[in-house]
């Protein structure tokens, strides 16, 4: 049984939140977007993630990845700015001049050792809005006590299984959202629950969205994600808004 009340994520409750967007504004004005991921055969990730973030109004993207995806990310998004790590296939430190809006952590980005480590000084410096996806969820749900080291109303995107690994197993439908609502509270955290339907938590707060079909259950999806919210997070949405502008968008 999941909990009540729900707050249906619909147009009406979409056009709450959107912002019109000034029509003499410049990219300067738009936000900028620090996408962070990417691993060996895995940059296609960043490759969803970066165009959707695009795609969505951010004025400026630069993407973080390993060496062996500067070609790829130039050629397939010519509009991204590429900052590369020393390491030609993993992300070993993270290391950047740029100053974003928003920043988005985890796709297809591995879990080496280095790469686990990399994540850990970032978090320990890191004040920037946060969006939190794939392997990075994966890799702090193995180091529980990195969870406190995120900035509040950080945003959360697991899958079922990723779930599973941060707040533990359950039993029910009801006992999920009881823990995640738990997890949700103790830590300040947005979480975004994927699936059919894509349900939002905030604290004791349920989103329930609308939109999406059978066609979304496929690899990519979960990027293109990650690069929405991130992009509405840069253009100075509020963490929650931004997590169901970039949903209900998403799977429309």
């Amino acid at each position: 049984m999941i909990p009540t009340p729900i707050i249906a994520i619909t147009k009406s409750e979409i056009l709450k939140r959107y912002k019109l967007i000034n029509p003499n504004t410049h990219k300067g004005l738009q936000g900028h977007a620090l996408l962070i991921g990417g691993s060996y055969g895995k940059i296609g990730a960043m490759v969803l993630s970066s165009k959707a973030c695009l795609k969505t109004g951010c004025g400026l993207v630069t993407v973080f990845i390993p060496r062996c995806g500067y070609e790829v990310l130039q050629t397939a998004n010519p509009e991204v700015m590429v900052v590369t790590d020393v390491q030609q296939k993993c992300i070993s430190k993270i290391d950047f001049d740029c100053v974003p809006n928003a920043i988005g952590i985890g796709s297809g980005m591995g879990q080496e050792l280095e790469t686990q480590n990399a994540l850990h000084e970032f978090l320990i410096n890191d004040k920037i809005p946060l969006v939190i996806d794939a392997d990075a969820l994966n890799i702090v749900s193995q180091n529980a006590a990195w969870i406190s080291l995120l900035p509040n109303k950080t945003v959360l995107t697991p899958h079922q299984k990723e779930l599973e690994r941060l707040i533990g197993k359950w039993n029910s439908v009801a006992e999920k959202f009881e823990k995640t609502i738990a997890f949700s509270k103790l830590h300040h955290l947005i979480i975004v629950m994927k699936g059919a339907p894509t349900f939002i938590i905030d604290g004791e707060t349920i989103y329930e969205n609308t939109t999406g079909n059978a066609a979304l259950a496929t690899a990519g999806t979960g990027d293109v994600l990650t690069g929405m919210i991130t992009s509405l997070l840069a253009q100075s949405y509020e963490p929650i808004d931004a997590a169901i502008l970039g949903v209900f968008i998403s799977t429309d």
